[in-house]
């Protein structure tokens, strides 16, 4: 069955069109728009006219390429920024009448869900681990555990690459003071979403979304971004926490220099590499340093909407 899925958070806007035999994806075409739907929204609580337009000119660009690909089936997600909109409607309308399909603006827990589903499904992981999956995104991050395929906790926090560049990180590049504020108010999150998560319990890290994978291909030093070299590859706690630390020194020429940063993610990757840096930290020091190393996945919520498409026909 061909299909296609649309993921739509603050930062981004997502397209997978793939085939799905027995279970497994194969690729027709990906594609991602930076569009910054929640640019704002912390702020105002409403999605702006422009971040709606450049939304809608990247969904008339992805409405082509799945009329031209034939999907039989398409689910379209949306996430933190259009939760928190109260013009969410405009958005809604907007894509129905692009697309012919209800926007789903779901819930932190099914976003969970999905980011899990897609994470694990190309990734050999013992049956036994308890395994994390840290979705990191630009509105809020997903902390989501699982074994044997299956979720067993969950937890949505409304901290993201975009939320927190704008609450925090206002200078170019960041001060120390604003770099402490936010650290403090990530690790106080991360706690609070370990009241519901067993963070001790984590035998497997691994983290999704684009924060995560520039970070990786920083750390790697890569010539350009490279995602088979980036996906599967398991870094050390310490090299994480350097090549955070590198990025969120740099000012935003240096950062737009680096060959593997996507120009819509110059602006926003201090701040996600921040929250990933506490993330590592916090599960090596909940696990006793048992976990001190992170697995990096290039695939993610949109593989589990794609993956959720046969059994919605159903």
């Amino acid at each position: 069955m061909r299909t296609a899925a649309v993921d739509c958070g603050t930062n981004s806007i997502r397209l997978l069109i793939a085939d799905i035999e027995d279970g497994v994806l194969t690729d027709v075409e990906r594609r991602m728009r930076v569009v910054r739907l929640g640019e704002g929204v912390d702020a105002t609580g409403r999605l702006s006219e422009a971040a709606l337009a450049r939304t809608f000119e990247a969904t008339e660009e992805y409405a082509e390429l799945i009329r031209r690909h034939g999907a039989e089936g398409l689910r379209f997600v949306a996430t933190s920024a259009s939760r928190d909109a109260e013009n969410r409607h405009v958005f809604i309308e907007g894509i129905r009448q692009r697309l012919g399909v209800e926007p789903e603006v779901v819930s932190g827990d099914e976003e969970a869900s999905l980011s899990f589903r897609g994470a694990v499904s190309v990734l050999d992981v013992p049956d036994t681990d308890t395994v994390m999956v840290v979705d990191l995104g630009g509105g809020s991050t997903e902390f989501v555990a699982g074994r044997g395929g299956a979720v067993t906790a969950a937890r949505s926090m409304d901290m993201g690459c975009v939320r927190f560049t704008e609450r925090f990180l206002r200078s170019d590049p960041p001060t120390g003071a604003e770099i402490e504020a936010m650290e403090r108010e990530v690790r106080a999150l991360i706690g609070e979403a370990g009241r519901e998560v067993p963070f001790g319990e984590v035998s497997t890290l691994i983290g999704v979304a684009g924060s995560i994978t520039t970070v990786t291909a920083h750390a790697l030093q890569l010539p350009s971004y490279l995602p088979e070299r980036i996906h599967g590859a398991r870094l050390s706690t310490a090299v994480i926490a350097g090549a955070a630390d590198d990025l969120l020194r740099r000012d935003r020429a240096a950062r737009a220099a680096l060959p593997y940063m996507h120009p819509g993610r110059v602006d926003v990757i201090g701040a996600g590499a921040l929250i990933w840096k506490c993330v590592v930290e916090y599960i090596a020091e909940a696990t006793g340093g048992r976990v001190d190393s992170a697995v990096a996945s290039e695939h993610d919520i949109l593989d589990g909407i794609a993956l959720s498409v046969p059994a919605l026909r159903k």
